[in-house]
């Protein structure tokens, strides 16, 4: 008897077996009543692995942010690029966590049952995090002033604000409100929009940070206003903060000696082994 082919099917000696029921019968479909808590269950996981580690919703409780944010408003918030590592820009807007006792006189709400489940998935902020919104103004290294009325200024240039609240003024003649700061590495300096109603960081500046806030308690940026769906928008970064001579240049590290000479050496030792290979085909002598 020859051996069998790869794959291949013995034939049986004795006639085909008869399929069992259980074979044969056809596979009922399970009562949706009784597969809906697995959904459930599924649905929830996943809703707080998005809230975890992609995008949470932030309702807006004060006016601090006016006009680009209202009271009510619900945002979304960006939680996974700090996960890479990418720390906030200037113009951003940014949820954090309380650095120092900035909300010590703002009631605590009071949630009921459902409101609890709605901030468990992510839906609602959870009554338990003291969180705020302001927009980035200054990150490490940055000098930022704030003089008379105003304008900001960042790094020595002027902004051009046009988020500010209509009839605030970029600063404010109270004193509390005069600084010039240069801002700590891993720190960020923020304010609101509606600057003469935001206990932003010129009002800490006697806190354990000095005003600024440390880039570990921010929750991730806000990038849509989702509800209601009337005032639907994106936050993307203004364009003041992208206008030339606001980045601070990298201090130029001198060059050693050595190293200039031998940037000017290396051209001219190419340039004459060139000329001498030049000269070898011709059937002349270099000098």
């Amino acid at each position: 008897m020859g051996d069998l082919a790869v794959g291949a099917r013995p034939e049986k000696d004795g006639p085909d077996e008869p399929a069992s029921p259980a074979k044969t019968k056809k596979r009922q479909q399970r009562p949706f009543w009784k597969e809906l808590p697995l959904l459930v269950g599924v649905a929830l996981v996943l809703a707080l692995l998005i809230k975890t580690f992609l995008v949470q919703a932030f309702s807006i409780p004060s006016d601090s942010m006016q006009n680009t944010l209202q009271q009510g408003d619900r945002v979304l918030v960006d939680k996974l690029t700090p996960w890479f590592g990418s720390k906030p820009e200037r113009g951003e807007v940014v949820v954090f966590h309380d650095p120092d006792n900035w909300l010590a006189n703002e009631p605590t709400p009071q949630p009921n049952a459902v409101q609890k489940v709605l901030s468990f998935i992510g839906l609602m902020p959870s009554a338990n995090e003291k969180d705020l919104i302001k927009r980035v103004i200054g990150v490490a290294g940055d000098t930022v002033e704030c003089k008379g009325t105003g304008p900001l200024k960042v790094n020595g240039k002027a902004l051009k604000e046009p988020y500010v609240y209509p009839g605030n003024t970029p600063c404010s003649t109270d004193p509390e409100s005069q600084f010039t700061v240069t801002v700590p590495k891993d720190r960020i300096w923020v304010m609101g929009d509606h600057r003469q109603n935001s206990a932003d960081s010129r009002y800490h500046q006697d806190d354990r940070n000095g005003g600024f806030v440390p880039v570990g308690n921010v929750v991730g940026r806000a990038v849509v206003v989702a509800w209601p769906l009337n005032r639907w928008d994106t936050l993307p970064i203004p364009g003041t903060f992208h206008q030339s001579g606001i980045n601070r240049a990298a201090a130029a590290v001198p060059a050693a000696p050595a190293a200039v000479a031998l940037t000017g050496a290396v051209p001219l030792v190419l340039l004459r082994r060139r000329r001498r290979r030049g000269a070898r085909g011709s059937g002349t002598t270099g000098a």
